[in-house]
């Protein structure tokens, strides 16, 4: 194994919480060869992401490694001193996290950003890193390669900023790259780019990789190998191949098994019925450029109508328009037939409490200095006028709606929590307003699959229950299947198809409705070279993905 570049042996580490320290990972091996991509999956809390940090050497702040050596190159990462370590971080290895947004330099611009570490290792100069910069965008397949690097990161969608991230932590040509859950935000077709460009530059290269993700159809695409982890504990390794079509432990089993929910069909939509909100023929621009075209849908009581497309195409837009923070620039906004002032800030409290968001990271939507009751307390008290006991009462409430125990969660930080525990928070605090209508933006994208179907089920229990009306802008297609009663497809700020669920899955599509169900991954390691294959794209880093 003299090609061998990573080893991990024994890895013990623990969290502390008070004045104990808990274990986290206990006892994990890892043998990773040059050009090689393990694939690390498991639920959320299964160790992934501290597994991967730990694979360069760190931890989290109340993290420790207490036991084992992780030795790259031949050089023992924890033991190694804090300046050989800054010369491999960066330069021989890199990190891709999960969110981009919150990893960003908000008052830089991103090839400022991009062009740093290069210099810094002494890699490239400024002018040699910019130009290499602009050729990953182009890779990567950002738009205008040569101009959107000088955009600062707000300033760029979702799925643009994760593969800028990627270009940066590929800018070095490191031997060693930590994935994180990198395509997890991104719309099915962009997905397909990011893993193609990320697979070619990996093997162009020669570059190691561990590819963490929730998403099985994903690993099998990018993996030689999968290790399954849960609770700090390895459950099972093998090649792709095997692990997918013979899992030998129950528990990588029922990984395999998970999004089996799915509501039954609703009955018709009574075509005398008043939408509970109506999106009528709004344009709305950004500046000067439109991004939404004549735009109209509408959403009844009780119903979920799911806005699909790929990133840009006006979902997220859109939602701003009805909530009144983008006042579009023709058409109207109604709620339960009556128009609504195009700015939230003409709209009065009762009808700001009608429509309530809840958003995609749940990381950056919670005030990390807030604890859970003072987050929910404040639109309970803010809408409903509640203080003191009556508050506090109340947020007791709307915590046990959201399936988490009051006494136990009242007094938490966001940082005590999970991803989906955070991500319940957030439900409990749109639902604090008591409103009939709530946006729900990408809610599930950063949560593991069963975590997922678990906040999935709860909004379909509170949909039942309160008689909500949803908004659920999503790219995942499995959540369309499990939960919407409408879909609306949008593509460049139009309308290119709306129906029932059950007539949209049916052929035939639109185009673009067929390219969007044709991006979604398959659990075989051949999907993704089939794919391509069939859409002509020979050189997968090639310009010729334009095809798709």
């Amino acid at each position: 194994m003299s090609d061998l570049l990573l080893k991990i042996r024994g890895l013990k580490i623990e969290g502390r919480s008070d004045e104990t320290w808990n274990p986290i990972i206990n006892g994990i091996d890892v043998d990773l060869k040059k050009g090689e991509v393990l694939g690390m999956i498991g639920e959320s809390g299964a160790g992934k992401s501290t597994v991967g940090l730990a694979a360069m050497g760190y931890t989290r702040d109340g993290v420790r490694i207490s036991e084992g050596s992780v030795e790259f190159d031949g050089v023992d990462l924890v033991k190694a001193s804090a300046s050989v370590k800054r010369s491999l971080l960066g330069k021989r290895i890199a990190y891709v996290a999960q969110s981009a947004a919150a990893s960003f330099n908000p008052a830089h611009k991103l090839i400022d950003q991009h062009t740093e570490g290069p210099v810094q290792h002494g890699v490239s100069s400024r002018a040699e890193s910019e130009i290499d910069g602009i050729e990953l965008y182009r890779r990567l397949r950002l738009p205008s390669p040569e101009e959107i690097g000088f955009r600062y990161p707000h300033q760029v969608s979702g799925g643009q900023l994760q593969r800028a991230m990627t270009a940066m932590a590929m800018a070095c040509r490191p031997d060693l790259i930590i994935f994180d859950e990198p395509t997890t935000a991104l719309d099915v077709t962009t997905q397909i780019e990011v893993l193609a460009s990320i697979r070619d530059i990996v093997e162009q290269f020669d570059t190691a990789a561990i590819y963490i993700t929730h998403d099985l159809a994903v690993v099998a695409q990018m993996a030689d190998r999968i290790k399954v982890l849960l609770k700090g504990d390895e459950v099972e390794e093998a090649d792709t191949r095997t692990m997918l079509t013979a899992p030998t432990e129950d528990y990588t089993k029922s990984l395999w098994a998970v999004r089996s929910f799915e509501r039954p069909a609703k009955p018709a939509i009574n075509v005398n019925a008043t939408p509970v909100v109506s999106v009528r023929n709004v344009t709305a621009a950004y500046g000067t450029v439109d991004v939404l075209h004549d735009v109209s849908f509408d959403i009844h009581a009780g119903r979920t109508v799911a806005v699909v497309g790929e990133s840009g195409s006006g979902k997220s837009t859109a939602a701003r328009c009805i909530t009144g923070l983008l006042p579009p620039r023709i058409g109207h906004i109604e709620f339960d037939g009556q128009q609504l002032p195009l700015s939230y800030k003409q709209r009065d409290k009762s009808q700001l409490r009608q429509a309530q968001m809840i958003y995609q990271m749940a990381d950056t939507a919670l005030n990390p200095r807030k604890s859970i009751g003072e987050t929910i307390g404040r639109p309970v008290e803010f809408y409903m006028g509640l203080k003191g006991r009556e508050k506090r009462k109340r947020v007791e409430e709307l915590l046990a709606e959201i399936e988490l125990e009051p006494t136990e969660y009242f007094n938490r930080l966001p940082s005590e929590l999970s991803g989906g525990q955070k991500q319940r928070i957030g439900i409990a605090r749109a639902l604090a307003a008591e409103p009939q209508f709530i946006i729900c933006d990408e809610v599930t994208s950063a949560l593991d699959q069963l975590v997922a179907e678990g906040i999935l089920r709860l909004l379909a229990k509170l949909q039942d229950e309160l008689g909500l009306s949803y908004m659920f802008i999503t790219h995942d297609l499995a959540t369309v299947r499990s939960i919407a009663d409408e879909v609306v497809v949008m593509k460049d700020g139009d309308v290119v198809e709306q129906g029932p669920k059950k007539e949209m899955f049916k052929p035939p599509h639109h185009a673009y409705t067929d390219l969007l169900l044709s991006s979604v991954p398959e659990m075989d390691p051949d999907w993704l070279t089939n794919l391509l294959q069939e859409r002509g794209v020979d050189n997968i880093g090639d310009a010729a993905v334009d095809k798709m």
